[in-house]
């Protein structure tokens, strides 16, 4: 399985303790998604980031809810990658 959130560059000069926001996810669980579709959007210090699908394959869990928070090497959720 392949974890869905943010890479390393993105809390780029962030503050320690800072967290993102899961603004909304566009795919729900179980939903079959294609390399580079958008799954969700996160907001990180009110910059708005979109996190696409790294392969082809199917959402496995959402971890983190729209309207909840995440730190920094948290994954929000999983995707399941096809053959």
């Amino acid at each position: 399985m392949i974890a869905i959130g943010l890479d390393d560059g993105a809390w780029k000069d962030v503050e320690p303790g800072t967290e993102a926001l899961v603004d909304r996810w566009l795919v729900g669980q179980g939903e079959a998604v294609k390399a580079g579709a958008v799954l969700a959007v996160v907001v990180l210090v009110k910059t708005s980031i979109e996190l696409a699908a790294p392969a082809d394959g199917a959402i496995d869990r959402i971890d983190v809810a729209a309207g909840s928070t995440f730190a920094r090497g948290v994954p929000i959720g999983w995707l399941r990658e096809t053959a």
